[in-house]
């Protein structure tokens, strides 16, 4: 029987045999076992494609190189914090100077380019919420890192950093390019390419330097570029827009932060439990302690957008940012 197989099949077939990474490669894979056409006469290629996937994830896990000997991926950073940004730019676009103002990350700000080798993790704050903000190595049109991809596919949020003092329209290019190439970018024909925006990262342009670059260069590279990014001007040698870009990265992680509250006592105002908006009294019971959550009571609420403070609410209780929680447990 022919396999008769369709065009997203192929597609991520294509990009499966394009992959420079396990990570991406068993990403493409699961994409492939999605598409097929599921018949008889593709049950050999499904199988085929299952012990690939075994295979692969069993290397992805165990992180061991050939002979056994253990190796840790540097472009691998665990998420931490309210939610992870990553940026992504050409040579001194200005990546690690933003690292370096808003975190307490140790990165390498130079005026030469590949000052940054491997990703840089630090942790900036919106008020009271810590978010990870992620300095990335450089790419340009003939390279870019091969594990580069791995640390952007994990983000949360992409920063495209933009130097505005120097030719904006080729660093966009180089970027978008690079971003739709693996499917990191929201394709700009949905209906299209719908297959791949499960992929897609929340994005939006970083646009840098704005201290000293030419009167209305911003302007120009919105009306030059198709997408409909967000864009934010900053600079770090005035701390121009500094508080609006980590106040976006909050709004567009979109969690509410909640105090904790033991019967008794006084709220804990120093590090809220942050969670997806759309949270439940009972989802931050089980974020607190799985096993205990199973035997809450009660709960009460003060700064609630729709009870009285101190009013009892169920457990079904929708949470609203800096709401103060006591919980109850039998």
């Amino acid at each position: 029987m022919p396999a008769n197989l369709t065009p997203d099949y192929k597609k991520a077939d294509d990009w499966y045999r394009s992959a420079s990474t396990d990570e991406e490669k068993l990403a493409a894979l699961e994409e492939m076992l999605r598409t097929i056409p599921k018949h008889k006469g593709t049950e050999g290629l499904q199988a085929d494609i299952k012990r690939k996937m075994s295979k692969l994830r069993a290397s992805v896990e165990s992180g061991v190189k050939k002979g056994g000997v253990k190796h840790a991926d540097v472009f691998h950073i665990p998420r931490s914090g309210a939610g992870q940004v990553v940026l992504i730019g050409l040579p001194n676009s200005g990546k690690s100077s933003i690292v370096a103002h808003l975190t307490n990350a140790h990165v390498n700000v130079a005026d030469y380019p590949f000052a940054t080798d491997k990703p840089v993790p630090g942790m900036m704050k919106h008020e009271d919420v810590p978010i990870q903000l992620v300095d990335t190595p450089p790419i340009t049109a003939e390279f870019a890192p091969s594990g580069l991809v791995n640390t952007l596919r994990s983000a949360d949020i992409i920063g495209i950093v933009i130097d505005l003092s120097v030719d904006v329209l080729e660093q966009i290019e180089v970027c978008i390019k690079y971003l739709d190439s693996h499917k990191l970018l929201m394709p700009a024909d949905a209906a299209k390419d719908a297959e791949w925006v499960h992929l897609a990262r929340p994005a939006f342009v970083i646009a840098t330097k704005a201290d000293i670059a030419p009167a209305g260069t911003l302007d120009t590279l919105k009306e030059l570029t198709t997408r409909p990014f967000e864009y934010i001007e900053i600079s770090t040698k005035t701390a121009t827009g500094l508080d609006v870009f980590t106040r976006r990265c909050f709004e567009i992680l979109d969690v509410v932060r909640v105090y904790a509250k033991k019967p008794g006592k006084e709220p804990d105002m120093q590090e809220p439990f942050m969670l997806p908006r759309g949270s439940t009294v009972q989802d931050l019971a089980y974020h607190i302690h799985r096993q205990l959550a199973e035997h809450l009571k009660s709960a009460r609420a003060w700064h609630s957008s729709s009870v009285h403070d101190g009013q009892s609410v169920p457990r079904e209780h929708v949470l609203t940012d800096k709401e103060i929680i006591e919980l109850h447990f039998g």
